[in-house]
């Protein structure tokens, strides 16, 4: 799971961070909210967890704008503030959860996966056709044994499993893999030739000039 910490307390969202790693979970940290935008325009995540009270901007504020932009992505706020007043204002925001520090960070695992859960995020292990992907490992085994991926070739299959039914675009994936480096549509092309060769075939649709969507069962 792709976790994003949105979080000004260096020390606090260090350790939260490290502990979520020690876990399995893939887990990135901001601690400036100005630089939020461009974490969301070449990353995607399967869950935020946002502090209320950051340096620049409001976390309810941001709050806001995530829902709106991208509501598929659950939001779970980590705050001091416990009143019921700053609860009701983020759950009638969008919010999916609401904990308040301290946390024992074991409560707050089990909470990033009930909510997780809620919104389909991808399971451990899943099964398409003879493959079994191993999401936590970021393996993949075909009877067995295991195959060997790159890790671009792995980047371009996970945002193809986590959007799995819905066409992904070249933009998207470049974004996703490569960042702001200059990568044409042809490069996406190359990876996605090399994948089929291991997925079982049809199993990556393609929608021509827009990108492609994974079909697979």
């Amino acid at each position: 799971m792709r976790i994003l910490i949105i979080e000004d307390d260096l020390v606090l969202g260090s350790s939260v961070r490290d502990y979520l790693k020690s876990e399995g979970e893939n887990v990135s940290l901001i601690t400036d909210d100005r630089k939020i935008d461009r974490f969301f325009n070449f990353g995607h995540y399967d869950i935020v967890l946002l502090d209320l009270m950051l340096k620049i901007r409001k976390g309810e504020s941001i709050l806001s704008q995530l829902k709106k932009n991208n509501p598929e992505i659950p939001v779970l706020i980590i705050t001091a503030k416990g009143g019921i007043e700053s609860k009701e204002e983020c759950f009638k925001k969008g919010a999916d959860d609401y904990i308040v520090k301290p946390f024992d960070p074991r409560e707050l695992l089990l909470r990033v996966r009930s909510v997780s859960k809620r919104y389909g995020c991808p399971a451990d292990r899943v099964q398409i056709g003879d493959l079994c992907i191993d999401v936590s490992a970021e393996t993949i085994f075909k009877n067995d044994s295991e195959l060997k991926l790159t890790k671009r070739e792995w980047d371009i299959l996970y945002i193809l499993l986590i959007n799995r039914g819905n066409v992904v675009s070249f933009e998207k994936m470049i974004n996703y893999v490569w960042g702001d480096k200059p990568v044409g549509t042809e490069s996406v092309r190359t990876y996605i030739r090399h994948l089929r060769q291991y997925l079982p075939d049809n199993a990556i649709k393609t929608y021509k000039g827009r990108g492609y969507m994974l079909v697979g069962k």
